[in-house]
């Protein structure tokens, strides 16, 4: 059974910095992609960075491009999400996901349905 579980998130003012962790467990698939979603009250779930965990590959949405950096750490099976240059716009619940043993190519990675298993979720608030 496929487990993710987010930690790191919390307050922090603008132009401020913080870093999400991803553990997970249970992934059978030697590599896979992964991706960091975010959802913010009243709108729909959106792709923030993503990141084919075989051969490193990194997507990022325009809104976030140059602030955000995904990561992995195959030794411990952790995908991390460091967030720099933080803005109020950037308030949200953060959700990591797991998704297919494939590369998602083009916009395909920003998809919630491309991923099978969701986290919890971690409340990040910038003011």
């Amino acid at each position: 059974q496929v487990q993710l579980v987010e930690s790191g998130g919390g307050s922090v003012q603008p132009g401020g910095s913080l870093r999400l962790s991803c553990a997970t467990s249970g992934i059978t698939y030697k590599s896979n992609s992964m991706a960091w979603f975010r959802q913010a009250p009243g709108k729909e779930r959106e792709g923030v960075a993503g990141i084919y965990t075989g051969d490193g590959r990194t997507y990022y949405a325009d809104s976030v491009k140059g602030r955000f950096t995904i990561s992995r750490d195959n030794t411990n099976n952790t995908v991390n999400l460091q967030m720099n240059s933080l803005k109020p716009d950037d308030t949200a619940v953060y959700y990591c996901a797991a998704g297919p043993p494939i590369p998602l190519y083009g916009d395909t990675w920003m998809r919630p349905l491309e991923y099978n298993n969701w986290g919890q979720g971690t409340q990040v608030t910038v003011s």
